[in-house]
């Protein structure tokens, strides 16, 4: 935080009649040291609870790679599976969306570039080019690509403001990155093609936008509005992505498979709606405005190991105890994120030396120049006007 201490005064004019009585010049106090402010990484009230509306997210999209996987397993394309899955959700907040706005249109004009890029790029083209990127790339690879996102978030931060992050911020973003490695077993397999990478970090720029977007200080803006906005036009986009043939649009009505049981198709389909968009989308909102986007970022991380843990309760798939040991450093490295974030808040609210002697000498000479004005109401100077 820059600390700003008062224009030193060149020419002071003090205008007296006779000389002026002796006055005792008391001794200049140091400046209060600052409360440490928020940051454009931290945002007050980001607390256990927007950590926790965080992991709620995160959990939320973690389920949908399960559901999506047994409706695919029906017959259902990539393509159809998430679109009707944003459509759908679309749908459902449109209604939350009008009544939040009714008599405050005016909010999402001002917002409407907002709302727009967060449909197009966080919605739309991040499903786009995660799944162009799948096309040419291992599932493993194709993820690690996306979920650099944090990293990416870490570095725009560290240009936009010249200040380079703390060493637990940095830290944080190893152990982070090495964990989601050993989670997605990335060297299984793994097929690597120039232009799938590309699309790999292009759905790494729109998980970017994601965070970014609602952490921005849109207070006057709802985060029902963003979300049922944003999804609104992602819907549209993917529709037409879909009509164009861009997208795949395969669906069926079989029976799915959970936990040993057969469920109707639109069991997926509802679970997919309510949980892995509407909620998954409206608490990742909340949660970027709570934490900043840095915070929120690194802790969607674990939505890769809670999508693990789903598939492990509902459709059996095991869990090799090197995905455990990836999960706890995702969890290492949000921690030391946390904490990096909260040092550098506290570092940028300190003073420097020069700023605390520059804030010291002024106050003397306010003094000085306080004492020697003359005592009668026609002798004072207005010090406030000279320059």
């Amino acid at each position: 935080m820059t600390v700003q201490s008062h224009r030193p005064t060149n020419d002071l004019a003090i205008v007296t009649a006779s000389p002026a009585p002796e006055a005792s010049v008391p001794t200049p106090t140091a400046p209060a040291t600052p409360t440490p402010t928020a940051t454009a990484t931290s945002r007050p009230g980001g607390t256990a609870l927007g950590l926790g509306i965080a992991l709620l997210s995160a959990l939320a999209f973690g389920t949908s790679g399960t559901f999506a996987t047994m409706l695919m397993d029906t017959g259902w394309s990539a393509g159809a599976v998430v679109t009707v899955r944003i459509g759908g959700a679309a749908l459902v907040l449109l209604v939350p969306t009008v009544i939040a706005l009714r008599g405050r249109w005016s909010v999402l004009r001002r917002h409407a570039v907002t709302v727009l890029a967060y449909g197009l790029v966080a919605v739309a083209g991040c499903q786009l080019a995660y799944f162009s990127a799948v096309d040419r790339l291992s599932v493993g690879v194709a993820l690690l690509l996306e979920y650099l996102a944090p990293v990416l978030i870490v570095g725009w931060a560290w240009l936009r403001h010249q200040r380079r992050p703390a060493r637990l911020t940095l830290a944080g973003c190893a152990a982070a990155l090495l964990g989601l490695a050993l989670v997605l077993d990335v060297t299984s397999g793994a097929r690597i093609d120039a232009l799938g990478v590309v699309y790999g970090l292009l759905a790494a720029l729109g998980l970017v936008a994601f965070f970014t977007l609602p952490a921005q200080d849109d207070s006057d803006l709802p985060p029902q509005v963003l979300a049922g906005g944003g999804l609104v036009v992602g819907a549209l986009a993917l529709a037409g992505a879909g009509a164009v043939g861009v997208l795949p649009m395969d669906a069926g009505t079989r029976d799915i498979a959970v936990a040993g049981a057969s469920l109707p198709w639109w069991v997926a389909v509802v679970e997919l709606v309510l949980v892995a968009a509407v909620l998954a989308y409206l608490t990742g909102v909340i949660a970027a405005r709570m934490l900043g986007a840095t915070v929120a970022s690194f802790v969607g991380l674990s939505e890769v190991v809670l999508a693990v843990l789903v598939a492990w309760l509902l459709v059996g798939q095991s869990m090799a105890p090197v995905q455990l040991l990836g999960g706890l450093a995702i969890l290492v490295g949000v921690i030391c994120v946390r904490l990096g974030q909260q040092r550098e808040a506290a570092t940028a609210a300190i003073p420097g030396p020069d700023a605390a002697v520059g804030a010291a000498a002024d106050a003397t000479a306010e003094v000085a120049a306080g004492s020697a004005a003359p005592a009668g109401p026609e002798g004072l100077a207005d010090l406030d006007r000279v320059d």
